[in-house]
């Protein structure tokens, strides 16, 4: 049976009124305009410049850190956005906040991040999600969506995007719009983007089914660049112990071997399982640099390998022959995976989580291996896994099934 004509005409525009409504965002800057008005810049932990830049027809991040020493730094666009959003409706239990931005970074994979916060935030971690962008090539649509945002009317709500921990060069992160609707969690559908908790739970190792350890492993002495140091050992009344040794001029590098996982993909995060040896470690940093940025320091970083020499051996790596003449930044990825306390108890174990994307490139063979350096002034030995005790780095992780 056909419809009259105008009972059609009626439906489809009530259908365009409907979707209409639907897709337009509560608070929208496309960053079309000759000037960018109401975001203003935050800059932290670290000596760096950042500006908001308008371009054609999209918002250019721009970060100088060629001055930075450390790379812990931090570069935040902030807005509020309180005239826009009904907060009565996120008193509601169906009601949270989603945040969303298309967005193209300068250098990658690195991550960006959102936060959501108020004038009453004092956990500013809590609404905090990062997202790991793969490559440089294309834009990137990424979105948030708030679990129990405390907020309420009278709250001056705030939205953030953030670059950290990029590097020693710049960068930019270009933005082609930033968008942030109240939404039913029961209709709004799934996030967009891969997903990086920040510094989420650290899971039981029994959760997983793979505990593969490493297959290379050994350390890079800055001051002997072409010296092998894979005999690294730690000399004591019970006898020498195989050893990696971190600290300010020597780095340990670690690889596995991946080829009965060849072209399948990872369920989740994994762990990293890392075993003391000794830590020495000390001083007061807070005293020079502040208490949110002193805490920074005394930890170790794990870092992606990128670039090199894919099939170093530990027989015969040396700093320069992994580095096959490329510059850090072609080798290493500057952002680090996680900053990790490591236990200071000998034989005590360390769990640091490699996130889902950094553990799909580890399979895939995009990352070839794992790199840990010092953060601050500390001394740690790891055990190897040529140690007769058996307890070298191991990675943890699921398959798809």
């Amino acid at each position: 049976m056909k419809l009259p004509i105008f009972r059609k005409t009626a439906q489809i525009s009530c259908l365009i009124i409907m979707v209409s409504v639907i897709c337009r965002a509560q608070f929208l800057d496309d960053f079309d305009q000759d000037k960018i008005k109401g975001w203003f810049c935050l800059t932290g932990d670290g000596d760096i410049t950042m500006d908001l830049v308008p371009m054609d027809g999209y918002a250019r991040l721009t970060v100088d850190a060629t001055r930075d020493k450390h790379n812990v730094w931090w570069a935040t666009i902030k807005r509020d956005i309180t005239p826009y959003l009904d907060l009565g409706k996120l008193k509601e239990p169906d009601y949270e906040l989603r945040v969303e931005a298309k967005v193209r970074l300068s250098t990658a994979p690195h991550r960006i991040n959102f936060m959501i916060n108020t004038q009453r935030t004092t956990n500013f971690h809590e609404h905090l999600m990062e997202f790991d962008i793969p490559d440089t090539t294309g834009w990137h649509v990424v979105s948030y969506t708030t679990k129990h945002l405390d907020v309420v009317p009278g709250d001056t709500l705030y939205v953030q995007l953030s670059a950290t921990d990029f590097g020693w060069e710049k960068y930019f992160v270009d933005i082609d719009y930033y968008r942030a609707d109240v939404v039913n969690i029961k209709q709004a559908g799934a996030d967009k983007g891969e997903a990086v908790p920040y510094h989420p739970p650290i899971p039981d190792v029994n959760t997983f089914a793979i505990h593969l350890p490493a297959a290379h492993d050994c350390v890079l002495n800055l001051d002997f660049p072409d010296v092998n140091f894979n005999d690294w050992q730690a000399i004591t009344a019970g006898g020498n112990a195989q050893v990696l040794t971190v600290n300010g001029n020597q780095w340990a590098i670690l690889r596995w071997d991946f080829g009965k996982y060849k072209g399948k993909e990872v369920a989740q995060a994994g762990l990293l399982e890392l075993t003391t040896f000794s830590v020495a470690q000390g001083g007061n940093y807070s005293a020079v640099y502040g208490e949110d940025f002193g805490m920074e320091f005394g930890k170790i970083r794990i870092i992606e390998i990128l670039g090199g020499d894919p099939e170093w051996n530990q027989e015969n790596v040396t700093y320069h022959n992994l580095m096959q003449g490329k510059p850090y930044a072609a080798v290493f990825n500057t952002q680090m995976i996680y900053d990790a306390d490591l236990s200071q108890t000998p034989d005590g174990k360390s769990f640091i989580t490699i996130s889902k994307p950094v553990m799909q490139r580890l399979l895939d063979g995009t990352t070839k291996g794992l790199l840990i350096r010092p953060l601050g002034a500390i001394d740690v030995s790891i055990y190897a896994v040529e140690d007769k005790t058996g307890q070298g780095a191991k990675l943890h992780f699921n398959l798809k099934k």
